[in-house]
């Protein structure tokens, strides 16, 4: 469904077409929760974050940090370097 834009009874066109990607930030919200649940360096850098901004804003601009670690790592040819792995 589209909501129309109107402005003195002039019509602009219309918005809402796009929800957004909605699945995508709830999944990087669900693997921020996990990376601090699971994480020793996770849960420090969450301290941090909650210190200068809050628990909500920190969480807030956790998952996207993550995101563009995803989006890195995918974009690389070897997604995963298994020896860095193993030693990190």
């Amino acid at each position: 469904m589209k909501c129309t834009k109107e402005s003195t009874g002039k019509r602009f066109g219309t918005s809402g077409k796009k929800i957004g990607t909605v699945p995508l930030r709830w999944a990087l919200a669900a693997a921020a929760v996990l990376f601090i649940r699971q994480s020793q360096l996770g849960k420090e850098y969450f301290a941090t974050l909650e210190h200068q901004h809050g628990k909500a804003t920190a969480l807030t601009g956790l998952a996207p940090k993550l995101g563009r670690v995803v989006y890195d790592m995918l974009a690389r040819d070897p997604a995963v370097d298994l020896p860095r792995f193993v030693t990190a």
